[in-house]
């Protein structure tokens, strides 16, 4: 599993997750739609932890920084 996210996409993914799962346990976010955010917050905090996606795979999408020589 090659790496393919940049610190900005994860901070952002795991922002995201982190203001669903708030969301959810002060009930905001209830009922099915609740339940189905939760479970993109849980893909979205592993993604970002892994840092690896793959949905960018086939895309060919890789938002880590280069490397400078």
């Amino acid at each position: 599993m090659k790496k393919n996210m940049g610190s900005s996409d994860r901070t952002v993914r795991f922002g995201l997750a982190i203001l669903i799962v708030a969301f959810y346990f002060n009930n905001i976010l209830t009922g099915i739609l609740g339940l189905l955010l939760m479970f993109l917050a849980g893909i979205l905090a592993i993604t970002s932890l892994f840092r690896f996606c793959p949905f960018y795979l086939p895309f060919g999408i890789n938002t880590k920084e280069k490397m400078k020589s």
